[in-house]
């Protein structure tokens, strides 16, 4: 298949979802959103293209996703851009995907600033070169004011060491005589976490099959809702987004906790061996 059919073929897809657009409950928008971005490169490979194309067409699908996200009313879009497992990836790729992660912020910054994003970096910078780590800090400033739609980039992040770096932190304190040992509780743990500034994702969507978190916010989905699905990030299209948010719509969310019953549906429930 061409490059010029696929293209062809995705824009065709996004915007082909005003029946889905009208299913959706304006009020049980899901606040925050999470999502891993998974099967670019399978997806070029298996065209017979290259990983490469596979990652250049995912960063054309998120643009989509970010402005359908903002026009239905979600506030926050966490993503999954570059793990700290990523690292062992072939030399070539990893070299790649941060020239893509810097061309990409060079070109879409200001008209994200135009469109009242507020572009929020989360993970350690510190391995990338100076002139990524640069634009990440200067695209941050330049958006810092916007309040319209925040977008989460979590860059060379992993859940594990963002949780012993929090535990660490504590401890200083605690070692330092600033608290207690006893009030170190939920709140104060959250407190240490990079995404201290947001709410928990109400929603996590992961693409490409595959069913597990990948170091990816262990703390924070404690509670989100979970939508997998088989499609691949490059052919994750609007219409495949709204089907998340309708799934999502469609759950009962309980915390743990159960809905109202009255005590007989109790009654001679009681375990007797």
């Amino acid at each position: 298949m061409s490059f010029q059919k696929i293209n062809m073929k995705l824009q065709n897809s996004t915007n082909q979802n005003t029946d889905l657009i009208c299913q959706i409950d304006k009020l049980r928008i899901p606040k925050h959103v999470a999502i891993i971005m998974d099967g670019n490169g399978r997806w070029g490979i298996k065209r017979g293209l290259t990983r490469s194309y596979g990652h250049n067409q995912g960063v054309f699908i998120l643009k989509n996703i970010i402005k359908l996200a903002k026009k239905i009313g979600v506030e926050v879009l966490t993503v999954y851009a570059f793990s700290t497992e990523n690292w062992s990836r072939p030399q070539g790729e990893v070299k790649f995907l941060l020239n893509l992660f810097e061309k990409v912020l060079n070109k879409e910054t200001v008209e994200i600033n135009k469109e009242c994003i507020k572009l929020n970096f989360i993970g350690d910078f510190s391995p990338f070169p100076e002139n990524l780590k640069q634009i990440i800090n200067s695209s941050q400033a330049l958006t810092k004011d916007n309040n319209e739609f925040t977008l989460n980039v979590c860059a060379n992040y992993g859940s594990r060491q963002e949780l012993i770096n929090a535990a660490k932190n504590l401890a200083k304190r605690s070692v330092s005589g600033e608290i207690k040992p006893e009030q170190i509780n939920e709140g104060l743990f959250e407190s240490e976490l990079l995404t201290k500034e947001f709410k928990d994702p109400d929603l996590l969507i992961r693409t490409s099959g595959e069913i597990r978190l990948s170091n990816f916010l262990l703390w924070q989905l404690a509670y989100s809702e979970i939508y997998i699905t088989d499609v691949m990030w490059p052919e994750f299209n609007d219409d495949e987004f709204l089907k998340a948010i309708i799934n999502y719509q469609s759950r009962n969310r309980r915390f743990g906790g159960i809905e109202s019953l009255s005590n007989k549906s109790f009654k001679n429930s009681f375990y007797s061996s």
